[in-house]
């Protein structure tokens, strides 16, 4: 939900935007949204993580983590999506992509 991505900008001071899936609807329609099966959901909810509130929905789905690069007229520039949590795009290679995009 949007709230939960104005925390993480206010937390860490981001200076771009952060897109939002309410209801997580979007995530399928790209493939990048899965079930949690029912083990780990106990441990969510032992951590006090209410992932329904988040998604804003009753699922217990979870999106791909992924990085998408929009540039300012709304084309996507570049994506990289992994199922694997663990696999993140690199900072340094994300920043390299925005300043081509301004030529900076």
């Amino acid at each position: 939900m949007p709230e939960f991505g104005r925390t993480i900008v206010d937390k860490h001071r981001l200076r771009f935007d952060i897109l939002s899936d309410p209801g997580n609807r979007y995530a399928p329609a790209l493939g990048l949204r899965f079930p949690l099966p029912p083990d780990p959901r106990a441990v969510y909810s032992s951590f006090g993580i209410d992932l329904p509130a988040c998604n804003g929905d009753d699922s217990w789905t979870l999106p791909m983590p992924g990085r998408l690069v929009v540039d300012r007229s709304g084309v996507v520039r570049a994506v990289d999506v992994d199922p694997d949590y663990t696999v993140r795009p690199e900072p340094s290679a994300t920043l390299e992509i925005v300043k081509g995009l301004s030529g900076a």
